[in-house]
Order: structure tokens, then C-alpha cells, then sequence
């Protein structure tokens, strides 16, 4: 069992957080302000403190200094993100925003308490056993083990060999990969494992953030730069100062906060929206995308400068299709976290449970998989898991790749007079040629159907081939 310390004004948020953790085998003690906290209990003796930041009396902060052996999670709602980001330089492991998802703030917890539990084995002390890690983060590889991911195949393994190269260095990198394989993972592996490893870790989902507030959120601003700013706000950039700022979908971001992120990589400076005076930063970048930077920057959507500067070092995550048994290594992780938090021993995979996860292609990826585990791990009523209860679409899955399968090889056996046979066409070869060839005549549904992927790959992949979708096909 794990000590953690709720420390929260608000009773039903104490509550329903202190419900959470205790469902996920956590013992839990609370407390309604930092002197209560510092009155009823011995701070040292918890493996985390979780604590809000706005209290009665003292903030949240102040546990940071009152329990220095301690990690110290500070919560706080989105209109006072800025002051946790602050709090992350008094010394707070990480932040989390209110109200907070709850898959987020487990995984969140078992990586602090994972992580602490390292360095006491590093250092001679035997921890208290832990529920393990969330299944993408597992360690049951063969070379990832000190890393947390998964990953026994060949390009997993090359993965790993060139994070040990990179991590120790300063050098921006880019992890490209699709959606779900993983790329967070990695960046937070080169953090751990770089000497900024004691520094915060930021990291941003360029996503998530409305373009109106990006600039703001990444480079602070000052008071009365804009409507509504009416104190000094530190920007995220800046509060990754000596430490690792992970920009993820970096492909989204606004070609004018990708000037200003241009001029922090050339120049380790930021300047403030709204100020005129910059100042320098000391800042390792990593990105992360799923798109094609090149072909956008090509295309003007992004700039080409700032693509070859993020471009230092590249790193590829493979998708779950391309990683053989992988796949089967991290549904049986994921089978036994399931397990473990709904009290049920001894769930299983079936033989023909086995053979639909190994042949279904996974498009969705890790998230995709973690989904159909924990819905068989609800539904059933014994302890075997059955193909069925998994809920992909096998049968239709197989029979669109045989489709695009075959036409791929009528193609290839096709030959124009006075041609060789294509006999090294590709299947990017293939799908560009069918793409161009249907693209005016079939909506992407059925250009997806035909070729056996789903639309979203289909955008995917023409982004990365630089096939643009056709303004009159209709969809």
C-alpha cells in the first residue's frame, strides 16, 4: 500500500479524489489546509502529497518546503495555470488542472510514486510494492526496462538504443509517430534519462490550446498586453527554464507562435507578449507529430526554417500493426492493470482472443487497444476473455486489407505495351496511384473502404504523401 495526502479545502473534491485513489489500491490520508496537514500528521512518512493550490491560510506551496523528503502534486483550476507552472520552480513534481480526469490523475500519481520508488532502489532502500503503471508504460520488454515502455521488436529496440544516444545530449528532436503509439512516452523517457532530469518536465498539447491563448500560454505576457490580462503571466517556455519543454502535435501551432518559438531555439531568448525586453532561456525542446512537417512546410502551413530546426534529431515511433508480438505483450499488460483495479484474478486471453488481436491492424493504436481490453475486461462473466467481447471488427478489417491486397496485385500484373512489370511497386506507390485514379469520382468513406483504412489514416497518409484532397470531391 501507498501513503498519499489529499490535502483540499473542498470536501467533496477531497472526497471523491480520496474514493479514486483508494479504488486503485492507494491508502489515503486528507487534510483541509497545510497547518492541518502539518498538525495531524508526519509529512515524511507519505510516498505523495496531492495538494490544491489556493488554501485557507497557506498555499498549497508552503507543504513543498514543510515536507522536502516528499513529492508535492499541486492541482489548481485553468485560470490559474501560470501560478502552478510557478509552483513547479519552488520544487512541485508536476501539476494537474482542475477538474482533473480521473485516468489522468491515476496515471499521473503511479509514475510520481513509480519514479520515487527507482530512486530508493538506486540509493539501497527497498519500497513498498505498487500497483503497477499504467500498461503503455509497463516495463516488460527487452530494452526498454529502464525507460518504462514496451517494446521487444526490432524497431522498438532501435528506438531505444538511439534515446540512450540522445537523451544525454542538448540536441532538439522530433518524435514523429501516429496518434497512440506512444510519443509522449518517449519524450518523457529522453527527459528522465538527460541531465535536466531534476528540472520540471512541460509538456504542452499544441492541440489543446485555443490559437487566441497559444502565444500567451507558451510565452507568458505582460499586464494589459491584450484585453483581460490584468497581471504578469509567466509562459510555459519560460518555466521549463533548465528543464525539457515537450511540445506535442507541434504541428498545429500558428505560424506566429512558431516565428516566436523559431527565435527561443536560434537565440535561447523570450520575449513576453506585450513586453519589449527579452530574456535568455535555457531550454531543451522535444515536438511530437503525427502529420508530415515537410510536406506542410512545402505547402506553407509551416515554416520551413523552424521544420529544419526541429529537425536536429529524428526519432519514429512505429505504429502497433508494424510491431508483431508486441501487441500481445501490452494487452497482457493491459489485461492485468485491468484486473488488478476491478479485484478480478485470473482473467486470461482465450486462443482465438490471441490470434483477433495479433491479426486486427489497430488503427487507433495503444489508446485503441487499452479501450477494447478494459470493455472485455467489464463484460465478462468468466475469466476468459473471449475474441468476441473485444469488439473489433475483425472479419471486415480482414477482408479490406485482402481487398486492397489484390488490387494491389492485379496492379502490379497489369503492363502497359513496351513496359516492364512494376514488380517493385509499393503500397505507397499503390495507394497514390488509387487515390489519384478514384479521388474525383468516390468520397473519402469509399476510398478509405476500398483501401482498407479508415478515413483518418486516409488524411494521414495524403498529408504525408502530399496527395491534396480534391475542394469539389464530396464526402
Amino acid at each position: 500500500m501507498s501513503d498519499i495526502l489529499v490535502v483540499e479545502d473542498e470536501a467533496i473534491i477531497r472526497t471523491a479524489l480520496k474514493r479514486l485513489l483508494e479504488r486503485h489500491h492507494y491508502q489515503v490520508e486528507e487534510a483541509g489546509s497545510v497547518s492541518e496537514a502539518v498538525e495531524r500528521h508526519d509529512l515524511d512518512r507519505f510516498k505523495l502529497i496531492i495538494s490544491d493550490l489556493r488554501l485557507p491560510g497557506e498555499p498549497g506551496t508552503e507543504l513543498i518546503r514543510r515536507a522536502p523528503n516528499t513529492p508535492v502534486l499541486i492541482m489548481t483550476s485553468y485560470a490559474s495555470l501560470r501560478s502552478a507552472v510557478d509552483s513547479m520552480k519552488l520544487g512541485a513534481v508536476d501539476y494537474i488542472a482542475k477538474p482533473f480526469d480521473h485516468d489522468e490523475m491515476v496515471e499521473t500519481v503511479q509514475r510520481i510514486i513509480a519514479a520515487g520508488d527507482q530512486r530508493k532502489q538506486q540509493s539501497g532502500a527497498t519500497p513498498t510494492p505498487e500497483p503497477a503503471p499504467k500498461a503503455t508504460t509497463a516495463s516488460t520488454d527487452g530494452g526498454g526496462q529502464d525507460m518504462g515502455i514496451i517494446g521487444a521488436c526490432d524497431a522498438m529496440q532501435t528506438l531505444f538504443k538511439r534515446i540512450r544516444k540522445v537523451a544525454p545530449t542538448d540536441s532538439t528532436v522530433l518524435i514523429q509517430g501516429e496518434s497512440g503509439t506512444g510519443k509522449e512516452l518517449v519524450a518523457r523517457a529522453m527527459h528522465e534519462q538527460s541531465q535536466r532530469a531534476k528540472a520540471p518536465l512541460i509538456s504542452v498539447n499544441c492541440a489543446a490550446i485555443p490559437e487566441t491563448l497559444i502565444e500567451s500560454e507558451l510565452f507568458g505576457h505582460e499586464k494589459g498586453s491584450f484585453t483581460g490580462a490584468t497581471s504578469n503571466r509567466t509562459g510555459l517556455v519560460e518555466a521549463a527554464d533548465g528543464g525539457t519543454l515537450f511540445l506535442d502535435e507541434i504541428g498545429e501551432l500558428p505560424l506566429e507562435a512558431q516565428a516566436r518559438l523559431l527565435r527561443v531555439l536560434q537565440e535561447g531568448e523570450i520575449r513576453r507578449v506585450g513586453s519589449v525586453q527579452s530574456h535568455k532561456v535555457d531550454v531543451r525542446l522535444v515536438a511530437a507529430t503525427h502529420r508530415d512537417l515537410k510536406t506542410m512546410a512545402r505547402q506553407g502551413l509551416f515554416r520551413e526554417d523552424l521544420y529544419y530546426r526541429l529537425n536536429v534529431i529524428e526519432l519514429r515511433l512505429p505504429p502497433l500493426r508494424e510491431r508483431g508480438r508486441d501487441v500481445m505483450l501490452i494487452a497482457e499488460a493491459l489485461l492485468q492493470r485491468a484486473a488488478r483495479n476491478m479485484n478480478m484474478e485470473g482473467l486470461h486471453f482465450s486462443r482465438d482472443a490471441e490470434r483477433a488481436i495479433l491479426a486486427y491492424s489497430w488503427p487507433g493504436n495503444v489508446r485503441e487497444l487499452e479501450n477494447a481490453i478494459e470493455r472485455s475486461a467489464i463484460l465478462c462473466d468468466h475469466e476468459e476473455i473471449t475474441a468476441d467481447l473485444l469488439g473489433i471488427e475483425l472479419d471486415a478489417e480482414i477482408e479490406r486489407a485482402s481487398e486492397a491486397a489484390n488490387a494491389l496485385q492485379t496492379m502490379q500484373n497489369e503492363v502497359t505495351p513496351g513496359q516492364e512489370p512494376a514488380e517493385d511497386l509499393s503500397l505507397e506507390d499503390y495507394f497514390q496511384h488509387f487515390v489519384l485514379e478514384h479521388q474525383d469520382h468516390m468520397t473519402e468513406t469509399q476510398l478509405a473502404h476500398k483501401l482498407g483504412i479508415s478515413r483518418k489514416c486516409l488524411w494521414e497518409r495524403r498529408q504525408r504523401l502530399g496527395i491534396p484532397r480534391k475542394k469539389t470531391a464530396s464526402t
